[in-house]
């Protein structure tokens, strides 16, 4: 019998933000598969499904239950919060297919179903401060080597990038948050815009907290939390970070016509900026 295996990202864990992909995916499945805390945020959506539920680090063993059991004939959906494809059950699950010498033409049907992500839905409770380029980076160092995460963080500092951290604290890593700051301090002014938001839409747990570069790690956050750090250009407006997309560097906002010495749909001209 053909199997189907859907990796499906269930968002930040309000059920009005799950996709109708996603509930479809859950809908249908005759099992899922899923870290413990997560499977509980969707439990209002399940019905007759068969559950396959663990705890932290216990990544790999959830992958090979999907895997098996869709291998087998079953309908799986293997959740993640989030999206599952960042930092998430996506691409262990793919490695594990590989392993096992799947490919495309396998009578196992694999499906990714994309969801809201953390930075995303953190980032809408604060304002824009994900308007311009920007990057995700995860402080655990429990699969990736610290040395290389400092030198994602200096890198990302020097592009001026707008950067989420992921896991910026746990009860083991309380350093590694205020080794970025140090790092950041070097590119950026101490007054640039910090969210720090924790346990985005799931209710009462949810909180918000505004600081700035030089004081942000002062606050309380663990795990759960997500720090978003403006680039350059941001700020503060109304309780809300607001990272500019550039519009103001070409249009003026009264007129609404192109400013002298630029051109509508044509590069920037950044001599004009700096006359």
């Amino acid at each position: 019998m053909s199997g189907n295996l859907a990796i499906v990202g269930i968002g930040p864990g309000d059920l009005k933000l799950v996709t109708p992909m996603a509930r479809e995916a859950i809908e249908q499945a005759e099992i899922i598969v899923g870290y413990k805390p997560y499977i509980k945020l969707i439990e209002s959506l399940l019905t007759k499904q068969e559950i396959e539920a663990n705890g932290m680090t216990r990544e790999v063993e959830r992958a090979q239950i999907a895997v098996e059991h869709a291998f087998s004939g079953k309908k799986v959906a293997v959740i993640s919060s989030g999206d599952a494809g960042i930092y998430a059950m996506g691409s262990l699950v793919y490695q594990m297919l590989q392993d096992k010498g799947w490919d495309k033409d396998h009578e196992t049907k694999v499906t990714m179903v994309p969801g809201i992500t953390a930075a995303n839905a953190c980032a809408s409770l604060v304002g824009t401060p994900l308007g311009h380029d920007g990057c995700t980076i995860s402080l655990s160092d429990l699969l990736t080597p610290w040395t290389l995460i400092e030198q994602r963080i200096d890198a990302a500092a020097q592009a001026d990038f707008s950067i989420t951290f992921y896991n910026p604290r746990s009860r083991r890593r309380v350093n590694h948050i205020e080794r970025a700051q140090e790092i950041l301090l070097c590119y950026r002014d101490p007054n640039t815009p910090v969210a720090i938001i924790d346990n985005a839409y799931r209710g009462d747990e949810q909180s918000i907290q505004i600081s700035d570069l030089a004081n942000f790690t002062d606050c309380e956050f663990a795990m759960t939390a997500a720090v978003i750090v403006g680039n350059s250009q941001s700020y503060l407006f109304d309780d809300k970070i607001i990272t500019p997309r550039g519009y103001d560097n070409k249009y003026c906002f009264e007129s609404g016509e192109v400013k002298q010495g630029q051109k509508r749909g044509k590069a920037l001209n950044t001599k004009e900026l700096i006359a």
